[in-house]
């Protein structure tokens, strides 16, 4: 169990540094966000993976595929959270 939870957290740290670097923009969030991001990350690249491709647990969870999936995961969460992150700023020019 505690290595489950330092192999989601260097992953998640992984894929979310990842993600701030190929996402353009700036993101003022630390290193615990940078991880939290790249955590929901690997959810969503491994949910997306099990809707696209199925779900074979023989082959075990950290390979290539699953640390690509927790990259694209965490990029379409780092976009998702700029969208709704923008709504709430709306600056009004006069």
């Amino acid at each position: 169990m505690l290595w489950f939870i330092i192999s989601m957290i260097v992953l998640g740290l992984i894929a979310g540094a990842v993600a701030r670097l190929v996402v353009p923009g700036r993101d003022p969030m630390g290193i615990p966000g940078t991880v939290l991001l790249g955590i929901v990350g690997s959810f969503i690249g491994g949910l997306l993976g099990y809707v696209l491709f199925g779900h074979d647990l023989s082959e075990g969870a950290l390979q290539p595929s699953g640390i690509i999936g927790s990259i694209i995961g965490a990029i379409v969460a780092l976009l998702v959270w700029r969208a709704v992150h923008s709504r709430g700023h709306t600056s009004v020019r006069h």
